[in-house]
């Protein structure tokens, strides 16, 4: 693999738009549907990519939660549950294409719930103000930006669901650039310059993701992708 800049930063954003392109499908197809368990169409999201793509490798577990499970933050595994009628539901995939990590999230709403349709669709206003905040701000740190999601997060009326905001993304696997370093993500804890490079001496690329709460009502959704590109 090519270690140039515009080589890297090509594969990242071809990742990305083959993945956006399976959400697509996904919710062209009617894969997320009432009566269906989460693992069952995690399982469909994933022969889906393999039947667009041919990919048949993700960097990291592949989740689709539902409802109460939507609360959960990513290192814990809820009980497979099957889809309701009126439930919220998020799917969370990181696929690699040609040795690049895509990661991306999106969450859908059956029913006609009118808070969870707000929540949708405050998800991808949170990550582009979050976006914006970090093209404005040179120096910016993981922590400044976190604390600067989780303002964003109050002030739309929810709670950040996470420990984190996002992370490091680069060719497979991105681990070895940084490892389980809180430097890799975007933390409370985390006080180094976003805008670096990797020990390799690569631009680090980040991935920016939105996991919005509400907890007195019991759900939340989810909206992932790159940052710096």
């Amino acid at each position: 693999m090519a270690d140039d800049e515009p080589t890297r930063a090509a594969g990242l954003l071809d990742a990305q738009a083959k993945a956006a392109l399976l959400f697509t499908e996904v919710e062209e197809r009617g894969l997320v549907a009432p009566g269906e368990g989460e693992r069952a169409v995690s399982d469909r999201v994933r022969d889906l990519a393999n039947e667009l793509f041919g990919t048949t490798r993700h960097w990291h577990k592949r989740i689709v939660r539902s409802g109460p499970n939507t609360l959960a933050p990513y290192k814990e595994n809820p009980p497979d549950r099957v889809i309701g009628a009126d439930d919220i539901v998020f799917a969370d995939f990181g696929p690699i294409f040609e040795e690049y990590e895509a990661d991306f999230g999106r969450t859908f709403v059956l029913g006609d719930d009118p808070v969870k349709h707000r929540l949708r669709d405050d998800l991808p206003k949170v990550f582009a103000a979050g976006r914006r905040f970090f093209e404005n701000t040179p120096d910016i740190t993981g922590a400044r930006l976190h604390t600067e999601v989780a303002r964003l997060a109050d002030k739309a009326g929810w709670e950040l669901g996470g420990w984190h905001a996002g992370h490091l993304v680069g060719e497979f696997p991105h681990e070895t650039i940084e490892g389980a370093h809180v430097e890799s993500y975007v933390t409370p804890e985390n006080d180094t310059p976003m805008r670096r490079t990797d020990k390799a001496g690569r631009t680090c690329h980040w991935i920016l993701e939105i996991h919005l709460i509400d907890r007195e009502r019991g759900f939340g959704g989810f909206y992932e992708e790159l940052l710096t590109l």
